[in-house]
């Protein structure tokens, strides 16, 4: 399958996360997390944006984890959300999809998560989230891989909104067309 990262800050992970997702309703998609309660935080995240997802980690039931996987494999349940202890056991392939939403810190790991991308001939993609702390991880990733994952252009809605002491004032000038404008509460954020 095809790799694919983006830089993103990680207060924007998941507004990246849900464009992707709406954009591609359709595919089946599996999201790995470092931990159970970031997984349990996303899954919570895209219900409120309106779309179904379940998270499967060590401290859900057997039964729930089951079901989740059930659905999931079924297409009822398009989006999973997974631990890498969890994702173990999955008997899941030929996904469209499968995105980092955190890298691992072992680079092994992220091959064992990229393994379950479109096989069989089927283009699957791999997409990862990359914060500005998460690039050791990454190079240690790339160093494994013996190659450079694709980066692909991040988003405007993702972009990390300019701090008011930020050196780059243009930028507060260029992005004032996407924010509506706020009172000036900028004192309180210091």
């Amino acid at each position: 399958g095809a790799q694919f990262e983006y830089h993103v800050d990680k207060d924007c992970k998941s507004i990246l996360l849900i464009s992707l997702l709406q954009e591609n309703p359709e595919d089946r998609t599996l999201i790995f997390t470092r931990t159970k309660h970031g997984a349990n935080r996303l899954a919570r995240h895209l219900e409120k944006a309106g779309i179904s997802a379940a998270a499967i980690h060590g401290d859900k039931s057997q039964n729930a984890r089951q079901r989740a996987l059930n659905d999931f494999k079924e297409e009822k349940l398009k989006v999973l959300i997974a631990t890498d202890i969890a994702a173990r056991g999955i008997d899941i392939d030929q996904l469209p999809y499968v995105i980092n939403y955190e890298l691992p810190n072992v680079p092994e790991t992220y091959v064992h998560r990229i393994g379950r991308t479109g096989r069989a001939g089927r283009e699957g993609k791999a997409i990862s989230f990359c914060s500005p702390d998460e690039k050791g991880d990454l190079t240690n990733i790339e160093q494994l891989l013996g190659n450079y994952v694709t980066v692909l252009k991040t988003p405007k809605i993702a972009y990390k909104k300019p701090e008011t002491n930020s050196t780059n004032s243009k930028n507060i000038q260029t992005k004032k067309e996407f924010t509506k404008p706020k009172p000036k509460n900028n004192s309180r954020r210091k």
